[in-house]
């Protein structure tokens, strides 16, 4: 069987095991990963994935009719990962302060636990494919609306500005951790981490708490 660590991605089993229809996607799906994180999507071939998980090319064909068709499964996949992880960051507490923190250390974990995984959903040669912008633009949306329906029930702002506070917080994230994952991690994650949430709750602080949680 697959296995599933704990950030709940998952990973490939072991070769030369007999798998269900399931645990075999799971498999082709990891070495799709790591061949379009080392090549892009342009110069990686079927055959190098087949290569890489260790079957044969009609195996391959038999779960995904072609590489665009690979690559999009693989891009939806982790894309609603991401979404996941924001939704259960600012979901675990109900205080502002700590929501910060942990809307901002979701993108870190996703980087730090998955580089490959977030190079192929915001760094990918086919982001200019329709369908692949969709899917990453559809993430991120995500993750701004469920931000943005916290901020608008706390800090009493109307549903606009909310959103925008949202799509700054988001876009702080995300471009501070991919500088971090680029940058080869100087910084150690958790003082990245705060460094960066301190600087969103500076400002987010100044909106009064509307409503108290009981």
């Amino acid at each position: 069987m697959a296995e599933t660590t704990a950030s709940g991605s998952v990973q490939a089993p072991a070769r030369g095991v007999r798998l269900s229809r399931g645990a075999r996607r799971a498999q082709l799906l990891v070495a799709a990963r790591d061949v379009f994180a080392a090549q892009g999507y342009h110069a990686a071939a079927m055959d190098d994935i087949a290569e890489k998980a260790g079957v044969s090319k009609p195996v391959l064909y038999q779960h995904f009719p072609g590489k665009l068709e690979l690559y999009r499964a693989l891009l939806t996949t982790y894309a609603d990962e991401l979404v996941a992880r924001v939704r259960e960051a600012i979901g675990n507490t109900a205080e502002n302060r700590e929501r910060v923190h942990a809307a901002v250390a979701a993108y870190f974990d996703f980087v730090a636990g998955e580089g490959h995984a977030y190079r192929l959903v915001f760094e990918s040669d086919l982001r200019g494919e329709p369908e692949a912008a969709a899917l990453v633009d559809g993430a991120l949306t995500k993750c701004i609306d469920a931000v943005a329906a916290v901020v608008t029930e706390d800090a009493g702002l109307d549903q606009q500005r909310a959103r925008l506070l949202a799509v700054g917080l988001v876009g702080l994230s995300q471009v501070t951790a991919q500088y971090w994952l680029d940058s080869d991690q100087d910084i150690p994650r958790d003082e990245a981490v705060a460094l960066m949430s301190a600087l969103a709750w500076k400002g987010l602080a100044g909106f009064p708490l509307v409503h108290e949680h009981q």
